[in-house]
């Protein structure tokens, strides 16, 4: 009967296999056929085409400012960020809603402000009252995440939820 223990790896006859597939795999990456990184680090690589300068919104024509921390209008569409739920601002039910939502209203003019983003679709174009559902993303991520990472925002799960 023979010993059925694997013996170790002793020398570079044992490495052949891996030595023979080393040109394809240096050729493969070479031509960027294959790449050692993970996907998500290449998912980010995102190109963020939308800018504007954002105001809040106020009297007058909307069209490129901030009504709270989850509704805007970009280039005269009004956009409600989907994925995200802050507090209301007109009317406050109570004051802590009255001041996390200017809160999170400021936050996301700075966010709007700050750099290119990207207005990604959902599966629902628009919401009952005609605004255009979408995700506001920077660089393959939620800016809702920064709002909601701050406790300015939760995630939207339907419906009306108080904050007082």
């Amino acid at each position: 009967m023979r010993n059925s223990a694997k013996r170790p790896l002793t020398g570079l006859r044992d490495l052949q296999p891996i030595l023979m597939l080393a040109p394809m795999l240096s050729a493969a990456m070479f031509w960027g056929v294959w790449t050692l990184s993970a996907p998500e680090a290449q998912a980010a690589i995102v190109t963020d085409r939308e800018r504007a300068s954002f105001t809040l919104c106020g009297e007058g024509p909307r069209i490129n400012c901030i009504v709270d921390g989850d509704t805007l209008y970009y280039q005269g569409v009004k956009i409600r960020i989907a994925d995200i739920d802050t507090p209301e601002t007109n009317p406050p039910r109570c004051a802590q809603e009255a001041s996390l939502g200017k809160a999170a209203t400021q936050r996301l003019l700075q966010l709007a402000n700050a750099a290119p983003f990207t207005l990604q679709g959902i599966d629902r174009d628009e919401d009952r009252y005609g605004r255009k559902l979408r995700v506001l993303t920077r660089g393959g991520q939620s800016l809702g995440r920064v709002l909601v990472d701050e406790g300015l925002a939760r995630w939207y799960q339907g419906g009306r939820r108080p904050w007082c």
